[in-house]
């Protein structure tokens, strides 16, 4: 029993050591050289401080700025510990009050808007932490975002577009706006 038991045992203290320390540190190193940014979680630096990463939202509520997706994490929002959707189908009656309400909040923050609310400005993400928007929530918004810095509306539509970022490899995905870079550029204008 002692002949089986010295090379399974071996073995396993091997394999243990190279799937669960060499592999993760070789993995972590090629990272750290070939993508620098990523791997240090796409960190977005403003005055030598990280203000946040380009992967995950960030609640605004100020009229002054763009606001992202609902985010369906709790018990506070874009808590990046808590990911995951509410699960809630479109006839449960809890996921179209929450529709309702945000809706109205829209409706609140710019009366005067007469476009419709894009789709993503009152439905989370499945992840519940998405930093992104359509260009078409961001062209929503522009009217109450210039009205509350005081700038043009050109101004702040300019901004928009060119931020817009375009499809992955102009393939994949959709063309989408991160609201964490525009409200930093639009910090950067007043």
């Amino acid at each position: 029993m002692k002949k089986l038991f010295r090379p399974a045992i071996s073995l396993f203290i091997l394999l243990s050591a190279v799937t669960g320390i060499v592999y993760p540190m070789a993995v972590t190193g090629i990272a750290q050289v070939v993508f620098p940014e990523n791997a240090h979680g796409s960190l977005i630096v403003k005055g030598g401080k990280p203000v946040g990463s380009s992967l995950i939202g960030q609640n605004f509520s100020d009229p002054g700025h763009f606001w992202g997706r609902p985010s369906a994490t709790s018990p506070q929002p874009y808590n990046g510990t808590a990911s995951g959707g509410s699960n809630l189908g479109p006839l449960n009656p809890a996921f179209t009050d929450a529709v309702k309400s945000r809706i109205a909040a829209l409706q609140a923050a710019d009366p005067e808007n007469p476009r419709p609310i894009p789709v993503d400005l009152v439905t989370a993400s499945a992840s519940g932490l998405d930093p992104h928007i359509s260009p078409a929530s961001a062209r929503y918004q522009v009217a109450r975002v210039a009205r509350a810095r005081s700038l043009p509306a050109a101004t702040v539509a300019a901004l928009v577009e060119k931020h817009t970022e375009d499809r992955q490899w102009g393939l994949f995905g959709e063309p989408r706006v991160n609201v964490l870079e525009l409200n930093l550029a639009l910090d950067d204008i007043r």
